[in-house]
């Protein structure tokens, strides 16, 4: 009887101690999640906002950026610029990217030396100056060299993209939809097949909503892609705005106008073939061509004068 006793308040115990700690994490949790709730738009903005936070708040990241900063202001900008240009536009951007670079620039000259010694084949000679200089060299210059192509990859996927969009976006203004929810419309349709190109409608489609003007979000839109056909479309729709003109118009006529440039341009690719080719044929083709003319003579030759010199 007494070991069903204590075995009763063993188990009474541990129910009782479970009960009390799931009721004060309840308690805990409830508090926490209203914290949140409360300091929420204080501290940061929230996931998927259109708001983003334009500084820094990592430590180590800001000491990086003390610490490089040097009193560049117009290297800093223009560094921002082009990690904007490559689709990297978060405020932490340029730091990862001076990261990138020293720990590149350090790393692989270092990662060299400690390999081959492990490997008892260490550098000596002029080996152990060249070698890691040229490694060093190439973890300062490879980030700039691929950012550049990352530009030029997403320039050229952009000015592809586009006038497809904008096709789609006649269609929807023409159908009575206004410019800014033609702009969420396409954003959502071209999401799949064009996804570059709906990503900034939907940035724009987002600043209009949030109440950025008109025009300032175009601009911000030809800033952040920098292509030529965009920011002539930008220049389009504000004036159209200022004017008065209708929009739909507008867009057929310049939709139009693209189609004829995108036509023109195939042409230009087309006529380059024959020049093009140029280069091929003479490397490729012509020695072929010249040594089947010319072997049969030279071995006539070869047969005709050998034995006469051989005579004399």
């Amino acid at each position: 009887m007494t070991q069903w006793f204590d075995v009763a308040i063993q188990v009474f115990t541990f129910l009782a101690v479970v009960g009390m700690v799931n009721l004060t994490q309840r308690a805990v949790s409830a508090q926490l999640a209203v914290r949140r709730r409360l300091g929420r738009e204080e501290t940061s903005p929230s996931e998927g906002s259109v708001l983003k936070a334009d500084k820094v708040s990592n430590p180590f990241l800001l000491w990086v950026q003390s610490a490089t900063a040097g009193g560049q202001v117009k290297e800093t900008q223009k560094l921002r610029r082009d990690l904007s240009l490559a689709g990297f536009d978060q405020p932490s951007a340029p730091i990862w990217y001076v990261i990138l670079r020293f720990s590149l620039a350090i790393g692989l000259p270092m990662g060299l030396i400690g390999g081959l010694a492990l490997a008892g084949r260490p550098l000596t000679g002029l080996g152990a100056f060249m070698f890691p200089l040229v490694l060093c060299g190439l973890g300062l210059i490879a980030p700039k060299a691929l950012l550049d192509n990352r530009i030029n990859a997403r320039r050229e996927q952009l000015e592809h993209e586009f006038p497809d969009a904008l096709d789609l976006m006649v269609v929807c203004v023409e159908a009575g939809l206004g410019l800014e929810a033609a702009f969420v419309r396409v954003a959502a349709e071209v999401t799949e097949s064009h996804p570059r190109i709906a990503q900034e409608f939907g940035r724009l489609a987002d600043e209009l909503g949030a109440g950025r003007g008109r025009a300032e979000a175009l601009r911000a839109l030809a800033e952040r892609v920098n292509v030529d056909s965009i920011r002539s479309f930008v220049a389009l729709l504000i004036q159209t705005d200022l004017l008065g003109v209708s929009i739909a118009q507008s867009l057929r006529t310049y939709s139009a106008e693209m189609r004829e440039s995108r036509f023109m341009k195939a042409e230009e690719k087309a006529m380059r073939i024959p020049v093009l080719m140029t280069m091929p044929i003479v490397a490729c083709f012509m020695p072929v061509i010249i040594v089947a003319l010319l072997l049969p003579p030279a071995i006539d030759v070869v047969r005709t004068l050998v034995p006469a010199l051989a005579g004399r």
